[in-house]
C-alpha cells in the first residue's frame, strides 16, 4: 500500500512541476523531458532484469548445490542463535537463515553482485512460511531494512570510482562510510524491533551487537594501519578472495556428499531465470516513477528550497551540493551513483561535496530499488511498515554521513 502511495506521489509532483515550467518558465520541452525519461526508464529496468538474470542463473546454481550438499542447512544453525531472536516467525533450522546469513555477509563484503540473487532465494524461503502471501511477514520486514540500510564494511567500489577521479587517498572515506553505514543499519533494526516488539536485551542479541561493534574497531584498527595505497588493494583482495572461496566451498561440499552437481547447478540457475523475469514490471514500474520525478525538475527544486532555508538559518550551505546524491540513493542506486560521480567530477575528489557524497553513497542502499526487486520476485504487494522503518534509517544514515564527513573533513 505505501509502495503505491509513493508511485503515484511521484507521478503527481512530476505532473505538476511540469505544469508549472510550461506555465511560469514557458518551457515548452519539459514534457519532451518527461516523456523521454519514461522511455529510457522503461528501456533501463528491462536492462537491469536482463542483467541480472546471468547473475541470478550463476548463483541460484550454486546456491541449489550448497542447499543439496547441506552447506544451507548448516549455516542455518550456525547463525540460528542471533537469527532466531530478530526473525522468531522462522523455525529453527530452516534454510532460510542459512541464505539470510549469506546475504548479509555477502552485503558486508560489498558484494552485490552476490547478495541479490541469495536474498531473492531468502525472499522465496521466507514466503513458504508466510500464511498471507500478497502481505510481508515479520521476518521478511526485517530482512528487507537490513538489506535497504546497505551495510557494507568495504565499499570498494566507491574507493574505485574516487581513485578514478583523481583523488590524492582513495580510502579517506572508508571510515567516514562504516560510521554512517553502522548508524543506518542500527536504526533500522532498533525499529523494526520496536515495531514487532522484539526484545533487544536478549543475551545473544546483546553479545552479537558487541561483538559486531568489536568487529568495527577491528577492522578500523586495521585499515588505518595500512599505507594509503594499501586499503583499496586489500579490501578487493579479501572480498574477491571470500568471493571465490565460498564458490569453491560449495562445489566441493557437492562432490564430498556425491550429488550430481551439475544437474544440481542446473536447477537452480532455471529458478534464477524464471525469478529475473518476474521482477521486469516491478521494475519498469519504480523506475519510470523516479525519472519523471527527476526529469519534471522536482529534484532541482527541492535542493534549492534547502540551500535558501539553510541560508536562511545562517548554517553552512556546503553540505547542499551534496544533497541530489543523497535525495536519489533511496529512489535510484544508478541515478545516485551519477549523482555521485557529477559531484566529484564538478567539485573535485577531494573536496567536501566530493567526500560527502562518497560517504551518502555508501552509507545506505536503495530503498525502493530492493523493495521493488525483493518483493517483486514473490508478489508480495502489502508492504506494511517495510518502507517507513527503511526511510527512518536512510534519514538517520544522511544525517550521520553529513556528520562525519564534517568531522573528518572540516570545511575551510
Amino acid at each position: 500500500m505505501v509502495l503505491n502511495y509513493i508511485w503515484i506521489g511521484f507521478i503527481i509532483i512530476a505532473f505538476v512541476f511540469a505544469l508549472f515550467r510550461l506555465v511560469f518558465e514557458h518551457d515548452t520541452q519539459v514534457f519532451n523531458e518527461i516523456i523521454r525519461a519514461i522511455f529510457d526508464s522503461s528501456a533501463k529496468g528491462f536492462e537491469v532484469a536482463i542483467g541480472l538474470t546471468g547473475i541470478l542463473s550463476l548463483w541460484l546454481g550454486i546456491l541449489k548445490i550448497g542447499e543439496k550438499a547441506g552447506l544451507i542447512e548448516a549455516l542455518s544453525r550456525f547463525s540460528s542463535p542471533v537469527l532466531r531472536r530478530l526473525f522468531p516467525g522462522i523455525p529453527e533450522g530452516h534454510p532460510a537463515s542459512g541464505t539470510i546469513f549469506m546475504n548479509i555477509s555477502a552485503n558486508m563484503l560489498g558484494l552485490d553482485n552476490a547478495a541479490t540473487p541469495i536474498g531473492l532465494k531468502a525472499m522465496k524461503e521466507l514466503q513458504s512460511l508466510n500464511d498471507r502471501k500478497d502481505t510481508a511477514s515479520n521476518a521478511m520486514i526485517m530482512f528487507l531494512n537490513i538489506n535497504a540500510s546497505g551495510l557494507t564494511i568495504i565499499p570498494i567500489t566507491i574507493m574505485m570510482y574516487r581513485a578514478q577521479f583523481g583523488a590524492a587517498n582513495p580510502s579517506d572515506v572508508f571510515i567516514p562510510i562504516m560510521i554512517a553505514t553502522f548508524c543506518s543499519t542500527l536504526v533500522a533494526i532498533l525499529s523494526v524491533c520496536f515495531i514487532q516488539k522484539i526484545n533487544i536485551f536478549q543475551k545473544s542479541l546483546l553479545l552479537f551487537f558487541s561483538g559486531f561493534v568489536l568487529l568495527i574497531a577491528g577492522l578500523l584498527f586495521f585499515f588505518h594501519s595500512l599505507p594509503s595505497d594499501k586499503v583499496s588493494v586489500y579490501s578487493s583482495l579479501t572480498a574477491n578472495l571470500v568471493l571465490f572461496t565460498v564458490i569453491c566451498l560449495f562445489l566441493l561440499s557437492g562432490i564430498v556428499k556425491k550429488i550430481n552437481v551439475y544437474d544440481a547447478f542446473i536447477l537452480g540457475a532455471k529458478e534464477g531465470f524464471f525469478t529475473a523475469v518476474k521482477i521486469i514490471p516491478y521494475l519498469i514500474a519504480i523506475l519510470v516513477a523516479i525519472g519523471v520525478f527527476r526529469a519534471s525538475g522536482a529534484m532541482d527544486f527541492f535542493i534549492d528550497a534547502i540551500r535558501w532555508l539553510v541560508a536562511a538559518c545562517n548554517f553552512d550551505t556546503s553540505f547542499v551540493e551534496g544533497l541530489p546524491t543523497i535525495f536519489m540513493k533511496p529512489l535510484s542506486g544508478s541515478g545516485a551513483r551519477g549523482m555521485m560521480l557529477d559531484a566529484m567530477n564538478t567539485f573535485g575528489a577531494d573536496s567536501f561535496v566530493g567526500r560527502l557524497s562518497c560517504v551518502a553513497q555508501g552509507s545506505t542502499d536503495t530503498i525502493l530499488y530492493v523493495v521493488a526487486v525483493y518483493y517483486g520476485s514473490i508478489n508480495i504487494r502489502n508492504t506494511r511498515h517495510t518502507i517507513p522503518c527503511a526511510l527512518l534509517a536512510d534519514l538517520i544514515g544522511a544525517i550521520a554521513a553529513i556528520t562525519v564527513t564534517y568531522i573528518f573533513f572540516p570545511v575551510n
